[in-house]
């Protein structure tokens, strides 16, 4: 079962953080339930007046998490689904935006949190989504992992 042993992540104060949502416009349900996730980890952690910015699709995640780290954010989330059909495409946009959000945060070093969910069929997705009735909610773990990086990368930094 995904999601099993996942780690409890504590609410980390964010009243200072300068946080992006950019997120995939494909598969509404999917989508309102990550964003909603994830705004409310936001919420949480006291982050003020978060940026969403949406974009077409999975692919395009990496581009814009690069601007908003470039633009000084803080952390970046990036939400997106993308659901295997009968064409190698699944694999190619699950590989390209895997690499280039994890590129994005080793050649910027500004988290991002990773919530892109790679499924099977639509079940597996609304499962992860976070609305009601689904047994993850992956946009506020991506959310929770992307503040609690920052976090501890501050922390880091202003050791005495």
């Amino acid at each position: 079962m995904s999601g099993e042993g996942s780690p409890t992540i504590g609410t980390v104060d964010g009243h200072a953080l300068r946080v992006g949502i950019v997120a995939a416009s494909w598969h509404t349900t999917v989508m309102d339930g990550l964003i909603a996730g994830a705004q409310l980890a936001l919420d949480e952690a006291k982050v003020e007046a978060p940026t969403l910015i949406r974009v077409p699709g999975s692919f395009e995640l990496p581009v814009m998490a690069l601007h908003l780290a470039k633009m000084g954010y803080d952390a970046v989330i990036a939400l997106g689904v993308v659901i295997r059909g009968g064409t190698p495409h699944f694999d190619y946009v699950c590989s390209a935006a895997t690499d280039g959000l994890n590129r994005v945060a080793l050649d910027t070093g500004v988290p991002i949190g990773f919530g892109l969910l790679t499924c099977d069929d639509e079940a597996q997705a609304l499962a992860r989504s976070g609305i009601d009735g689904s047994s993850e909610d992956k946009g506020y773990d991506a959310a929770q992992a992307a503040l609690a990086t920052t976090t501890a990368i501050r922390k880091l930094h202003h050791r005495d």
